[in-house]
């Protein structure tokens, strides 16, 4: 097999993607692809950090919009992200990949504290580490806790999987003139507002020159792809 172009990566999956086609909730077949996916990247030698949204399960943001306290509702959604953090590990472990999560909000019952060196010794042992309830803080998104653990744990490139297979001038689902990026600076995703993550998060990874690679979920492999430096997606950097 091809040896990875990474030693380390941080992979962001979306939550909303584990829903599925059924729309929400846990779709145990899309999972067990998910789960496979990293264990074929994981079989190339790369050490891997999962940090995984919640938005299929309950969006903090979208509750706080409806008159819920914005504070409560992040912390739901934390609690959102690392029911699918379990259900990963679960589906990880069945493939044969060792995993370990652990949660910036303490729940010693189901999973590890976050512990920054702990973590990276994980990583060291060849297991993969999700990192649940976000930044363990309200007001923060999942793509910005992504960006933090990546930089803490001495990660290489920000790898964000997505329903969408790069970053487009404009929303493809939308325009079907929409014009597809092969690499872009932060600065041009900043100014041109082009979601590819919240703005923190992406102001985060340019002060720290850490590469973003967005690339699409849904095909078969891509991960895989990913860590072998294969041209997929669009990098931002």
């Amino acid at each position: 097999m091809k040896s990875p172009a990474y030693k380390r990566i941080l992979l962001k999956l979306s939550g909303e993607a584990l829903a599925g086609k059924q729309g929400h909730g846990i779709s145990t077949s899309t999972i067990k692809q998910f789960a496979e996916d990293v264990a074929e990247a994981h079989r190339t030698g790369v050490q891997i950090g999962i940090v995984i949204g919640g938005g299929n399960i309950f969006r903090g943001v979208a509750a706080s919009a409806e008159g819920m306290d914005r504070a409560s509702a992040d912390y739901m959604g934390m609690l959102a992200t690392c029911i699918n953090s379990l259900a990963l590990q679960d589906a990880l472990e069945h493939a044969k990949v060792p995993t370990r999560v652990q949660t910036a909000i303490e729940m010693h019952q189901i999973a590890e504290p976050y512990i920054r060196r702990r973590a990276i010794r994980h990583l060291e042992k060849g297991r993969v580490v999700i990192f649940g309830a976000g930044t363990g803080n309200p007001f923060f998104t999942t793509d910005t806790a992504a960006a933090l653990r990546a930089m803490e744990i001495n990660a290489e490139v920000l790898m964000k999987a997505t329903k969408v297979d790069g970053i487009y001038d404009k929303d493809p689902m939308k325009h079907s003139d929409a014009i597809k990026f092969d690499k872009i600076s932060y600065m041009e995703v900043l100014n041109r507002d082009l979601k590819v993550m919240d703005l923190t998060a992406v102001s985060l990874c340019m002060d720290n020159k850490l590469p973003i690679l967005n690339f699409d979920l849904n095909t078969p492999g891509n991960i895989a792809r990913a860590v072998r430096g294969e041209t997929i997606g669009t990098i931002v950097q």
